[in-house]
């Protein structure tokens, strides 16, 4: 099931997401403070692209909540807006709610990247 869902996800609003998280990537690492940062966005935007079957871990350290505080201002604030978006849009019919959650999962990743991993 997963590979089929993960399938329609690339098709249906994976590919967009995905590729915001591969941009904001490429912003933040232009410069040398922003490539640890940037880093996390491109592993997240594998998960971006290809969501189901796969589970996020929060936990983290002084890093991890300095790093959030920053990304919040700066880059969480319109991803997470734009994934919850697109997962309120999804939930409105029967058939798109498992993409809908799966939105609302990466809009919360968009909130707190830093100190979560991808299992």
């Amino acid at each position: 099931m997963s590979c089929l869902g993960n399938l329609i996800w690339f098709l249906c609003g994976g590919l967009w997401q995905g590729l915001c998280w591969t941009i904001a990537g490429i912003l933040w690492s232009i410069t040398i403070i922003g490539i640890p940062i940037g880093t996390q966005c491109f592993k997240f935007a594998s998960l971006a692209f290809f969501p189901f079957g796969k589970e996020i871990q929060y936990g983290g350290g002084t890093f991890s909540v300095l790093a959030n505080i920053l990304w919040i201002v700066l880059s969480g604030i319109p991803l997470a807006a734009a994934a919850a978006l697109n997962g309120i849009l999804l939930c409105c019919t029967i058939i798109g709610i498992p993409f809908g959650l799966q939105c609302f999962k990466i809009a919360k990743l968009a909130l707190m990247p830093f100190g979560a991993t991808v299992r």
